[in-house]
């Protein structure tokens, strides 16, 4: 299935006042992939937060990277995201980034997650700069994800593996980042329950290890920096809090940190 690229619109509020473009790069720029087990979190929580769940963790993790794609739009940059193949034994249907486990024969987090973005979508190397990393993901599920985010430049062509991936889309980086789009639920993780948000978007749902990760990027994002301040509303919406939306209890959900995960 080809798909060339087109421009995306959506609604903006508070978010829309930021350079989204220019603070990521700014967040990002000299990291390095973050794999010691400290650093680990589970999606969208901090590690702090993190290392009061480490008894539920699995044993052992493979080691998985995912391509967060920024594209670089005239109007204002995008996140691509993929649509998992209703055939899949694992996450069938469900949104997610282009990844999956590391192969011997990757160099490194970057190179797995560069080959897995073109093996699922034809999305190729070079319209990709890589920009840093976010610190490892943990899923219950027995991965250890290296989220690697890339700015993507227009021009690309894409073509989807129709074995693993049903479709493709765009999310404005101001409606992702926008609080009032972020919807908190309790899921469970082992014996606990653990708030996360999903980020509803048309007829998408983002959620689980795909939000967790967008989430981490924002919190990123919206850290004090005194040289670059964010607009008050935004400043002041804490993540996690009930005054970003309502709190939606789900204990028929799936484990928190396992929805969209690599599982190949």
């Amino acid at each position: 299935m080809e798909k060339a690229d087109t421009d995306i619109g959506a609604t903006r509020h508070v978010a829309r006042a930021v350079d989204w473009r220019a603070r990521i790069r700014s967040r990002l720029a000299n990291t390095q992939p973050q794999h010691a087990e400290n650093d680990w979190i589970l999606p969208g929580l901090s590690a702090h937060e993190s290392r009061s769940y480490r008894a539920y963790f699995p044993a052992t993790f493979i080691p998985a990277a995912v391509l967060i794609p920024i594209i670089e739009r005239e109007e204002e940059i995008t996140v691509l995201l993929t649509q998992r193949a209703s055939q899949l034994k694992n996450h069938a249907g469900q949104i997610s980034f282009p990844g999956g486990r590391i192969d011997p024969g990757d160099e490194s987090a970057r190179a797995g997650a560069l080959r897995e973005a073109w093996e699922e979508i034809g999305l190729a190397e070079e319209y990709v700069s890589v920009a840093g990393y976010l610190p490892d993901h943990i899923i219950v599920s027995g991965f250890r994800i290296t989220p690697v985010v890339g700015f993507v430049r227009p021009g690309f062509r894409l073509l989807l593996a129709a074995h693993e991936v049903q479709d493709v889309f765009e999310v404005p980086v101001s409606y992702l980042f926008e609080p009032a789009n972020h919807r908190v639920r309790m899921r469970n993780f082992g014996e606990r329950e653990v708030e996360m948000c999903d980020i509803p978007y048309g007829k998408w749902n983002i959620w689980g290890a795909t939000a967790g990760m967008l989430m981490t990027l924002y919190r990123l994002c919206i850290a004090a920096d005194p040289e670059s301040p964010l607009p008050a509303d935004l400043a002041a919406a804490v993540p996690g809090s009930t005054a970003m939306a309502g709190d939606v209890r789900d204990p028929a959900a799936d484990s928190a940190a396992d929805a969209s995960g690599p599982a190949k």
